[in-house]
């Protein structure tokens, strides 16, 4: 598997689901799977399939955490220089539209949301501003074409 890399705080966050996922929400199932089998015949029983269904899923879960913590590569906040690159804060505009100011923190791709505002390295915008500093007019190839984006500020 290759690395994934994650803030701090996104380490932390997969590390507290982790934990709830083994204490708490194997528990839980255990009972619910415990009770759907004293309804009787398990090959008719609904409750029961819904319940191994869940444990399954869960148990998928807890395994695709623990890789993504045993390959996690945590971004390191090195004093950027005013240069973008992983964990940095990225204000931009489109060329057109220098007034609509958006800001975006760029991550890695499991901890990219746009609608809180976190961009992958992967995608096209945040690979493309990657190396880049304030000042910079940059070319992106988005579905809709070639969006033109001048960065206004990197933090």
């Amino acid at each position: 598997m290759a690395e994934v890399i994650l803030t701090k705080e996104g380490k932390e966050e997969l590390e507290k689901r982790l934990e709830y996922l083994k204490l708490e929400k194997r528990k839980e199932i255990t009972e619910r799977i415990k009770v759907a089998r004293e309804f009787g015949d398990l090959s008719e029983n609904a409750e029961y399939d819904a319940a191994k269904n869940e444990q399954a899923m869960i148990e998928g879960e807890i395994l695709e955490i623990e890789n993504k913590l045993k390959y996690a590569v945590i971004i390191k906040d090195e004093g950027k220089n005013g240069v973008v690159s992983l964990g940095s804060k990225v204000s931009f505009a489109e060329v057109s539209s220098p007034d609509d100011v958006s800001t975006y923190e760029i991550v890695g791709t499991t901890e990219a949301d746009v609608e809180a505002f976190r961009i992958s390295n992967e995608s096209p915008i945040g690979n493309a501003l990657l190396g880049r500093k304030a000042g910079d007019k940059v070319s992106v190839v988005v579905p809709s074409g070639i969006m033109e984006i001048i960065i206004k500020e990197v933090k």
